[in-house]
């Protein structure tokens, strides 16, 4: 890890612990699952969002070790299994994500369609874990919109299948507008980018714990 990039990211772990978020670093992807392993109990109740970051890092094999009660969506047979698999994290003991964006000054910013995602990050588990890669850091939040609609949204809808302005064109048709065009973007009844949420100082200490690697992973 370069020494400019080492310092962001020191930076921004320090801006996290300020805002009641824990912080943690590892340098490789293959030091997630013992990390995840020291942060949550044999047996509690275990689910994620959507996320490639998590396969990448072997999370999911961790989850399907037979260590956790795993609610796992991809078992789901029916739109209303899932739905339900998306109820029931709200009661989960922890609920795996990566973030969109992770600022320096320790805010954490997330655009969802399905919103299941964002409500289970903003309030149910009692812990949730952001696994990010060094690639989602940015200076503030205007540098978080355009990643999410330069990299973000174009690369999840691509694989997602979607028939999106940002699927097809790589970026968003809002993109390059004043600072009110977070939410600006196409009128697709398949678009990703429909609920937008930034966490800051958090009132429940460390519930919230972000881990942030030395490598780039997911979008």
């Amino acid at each position: 890890m370069e020494e400019t990039m080492m310092k962001r990211i020191n930076k921004t772990m320090d801006n996290l612990r300020a805002h009641n978020m824990a912080a943690y670093f590892v340098e490789t992807k293959d030091e997630v699952p013992e990390l995840l392993k020291s942060l949550m109990n044999e047996g509690e109740t275990v689910t994620h969002g959507g996320s490639e970051t998590l396969k990448e890092c072997g999370v999911i094999d961790l989850l399907n070790s037979g260590a956790y009660r795993y609610l796992d969506r991809s078992k789901a047979q029916t739109r209303e299994e899932t739905e339900e698999i998306y109820r029931a994290a709200f009661t989960a003991d922890t609920y795996l994500t990566s973030a969109n964006a992770v600022t320096e000054s320790g805010l954490l910013y997330n655009v969802d369609g399905n919103s299941n995602r964002v409500a289970a990050i903003l309030y149910g588990p009692k812990q949730v874990i952001f696994i990010c890669g060094y690639n989602k850091l940015v200076k503030d939040l205007d540098e978080a919109v355009v990643r999410l609609k330069t990299i973000a949204a174009p690369r999840n809808t691509k694989r997602l299948s979607c028939e999106t302005y940002c699927a097809k064109e790589g970026e968003c048709l809002a993109l390059g507008r004043d600072a009110s065009y977070m939410c600006d973007g196409c009128k697709s009844p398949q678009r990703i980018c429909c609920n937008y949420v930034v966490s800051a100082r958090q009132r429940q200490k460390d519930r919230m714990k972000v881990i942030l690697v030395g490598e780039e992973l997911g979008y």
